[in-house]
């Protein structure tokens, strides 16, 4: 476990929480005085981003923000180094001294773009920041973009990522993101390992990859929702680019059918979700 320190920047607000929906899987996690920035993704409607092996996507909806309407960052969570993730925006705009949080493959590939803040995580792994009261731990989670061993040995290694605030010891909440993964069998050690999830953003749109599906379709994202047992539930990743087969309806229609009892919202870009810690 690694630790990481930041400069403390005036009151910090414990009471409320927000996530911001910029779009794709890019967004804004604001609490107690964090601004954690994720999968910033943020080319126009219309332009495309390239996903390997010869195959290109165009962005079908425009982000919320740009990088310029953004607050002061303190951290970036990634899930994977693919273009509709990680963009040539924010490679070009994005601040280099940012500490940068993925796997091993990103951070080799964005060090050589001058990011060189970067904290590779394996699985299970946790890097530890400090501001001021608060704490966030950020530890990798299982993730995989295919079942199929000779597909992922095609595209990016993946991780999804478990977001524990705290302040002064006391844990205050618990945020799960899920990262490019299909449904694995690894999944289902996280509830096991940390239970009591208060939110999951579920990546979705049943992405298409030559012949085969590489993030989950809504009803697979449901399923991953009764899989870790977050309280709340927001979809994400379900629209924005051209690859995308499986849209929200899909996992709306999925999740009326579900037993589960998380509660399930529904972002559109630009809108907030807000939230209230536990203690």
């Amino acid at each position: 476990m690694t630790s990481l320190k930041l400069a403390s920047s005036g009151t910090a607000d414990f009471d409320k929480g927000e996530v911001y929906f910029i779009g794709n899987a890019t967004t804004l996690i604001r609490f107690g005085g964090l601004t954690i920035l994720t999968d910033p993704a943020f080319l126009h409607k219309g332009e495309h981003v390239h996903l390997g092996h010869g195959i290109w996507a165009r962005r079908e909806v425009e982000p919320a923000c740009q990088i310029a309407d953004l607050p002061p960052i303190d951290l970036i969570v990634l899930s994977h180094y693919h273009g509709d993730h990680f963009d040539d925006v924010a490679a070009r705009e994005l601040d280099k001294n940012l500490p940068v949080v993925s796997t091993a493959d990103a951070i080799d590939k964005l060090s050589a773009l001058g990011f060189e803040r970067g904290h590779p995580l394996d699985t299970w792994e946790s890097l530890v920041v400090h501001k001021g009261d608060a704490t966030l731990s950020v530890s990798a989670m299982p993730g995989k973009h295919s079942t199929d061993d000779a597909v992922n040995e095609l595209l990016m290694p993946v991780n999804g990522h478990l977001l524990d605030f705290s302040r002064n010891g006391d844990q205050l909440y618990r945020l799960y993101i899920t990262g490019d993964t299909m449904l694995i069998e690894g999944l289902a050690e996280i509830p096991r390992r940390y239970p009591g999830i208060d939110l999951g953003l579920i990546h979705t749109g049943g992405t298409t990859f030559l012949v085969t599906v590489v993030t989950m379709t809504g009803e697979q994202g449901v399923r991953a929702v009764e899989i870790t047992e977050p309280r709340t539930a927001i979809p994400i990743h379900y629209n924005d680019f051209s690859v995308f087969l499986s849209g929200l309806d899909d996992f709306k229609e999925a999740a009326e059918a579900s037993t589960t009892t998380a509660k399930f919202v529904y972002l559109a870009h630009g809108e907030t979700y807000t939230f209230t810690p536990n203690a």
